[in-house]
């Protein structure tokens, strides 16, 4: 009955230990003043190792949120992750995937197309942890058409 015990409360220890250090990813949409941005942020306690993203807008699939937009590539900074370049959120971290600050010569008329062109897009995460479990998190970008007018209310 011990060695019983003792291999019970091994596994026991092992499913604790799993999800004592299970990331917790979560798609932030920051939309202040003067920056947009599209942030994978990791609320867990162990590390988020990213496999893809994938961007989806209009039913097209997109490996890059270049590919959805029709922004200067200038004018914002990206990530990209691929087969060969993995990324790894920290705990209690964020990877900018996607990030523009506009400057104070820019008007409204900027930020409102750029949030245009965010708007219609849905992204997803697939992501494992250290014990290769793996995970996925999805969001549509429709945070960014909150202030933008309605069809109608141009007409």
């Amino acid at each position: 009955m011990a060695l019983l015990a003792t291999f019970y409360q091994l596994y026991l220890q092992r499913c604790h230990n799993e999800k004592s250090i299970k990331p917790l990813g979560q798609i932030d949409l920051p939309d202040y003043k003067k920056q947009l941005a599209v942030y994978i942020r990791n609320n867990g306690l162990g590390p988020l190792i990213i496999d893809r993203l994938l961007f989806v807008k209009e039913g097209q699939q997109y490996c890059t949120i270049d590919d959805c937009l029709n922004l200067d590539p200038k004018s914002y900074m990206r990530v990209l992750i691929s087969d060969s370049v993995k990324r790894v959120v920290l705990p209690n971290a964020y990877l900018a995937v996607f990030e523009t600050i506009f400057e104070d010569s820019e008007g409204e008329a900027e930020m409102n197309h750029a949030r245009n062109e965010l708007s219609p897009i849905i992204l997803k995460v697939e992501f494992h942890d250290i014990y290769d479990n793996k995970m996925t998190i999805e969001r549509d970008f429709q945070w960014f058409a909150r202030y933008m007018p309605k069809e109608e209310d141009e007409q």
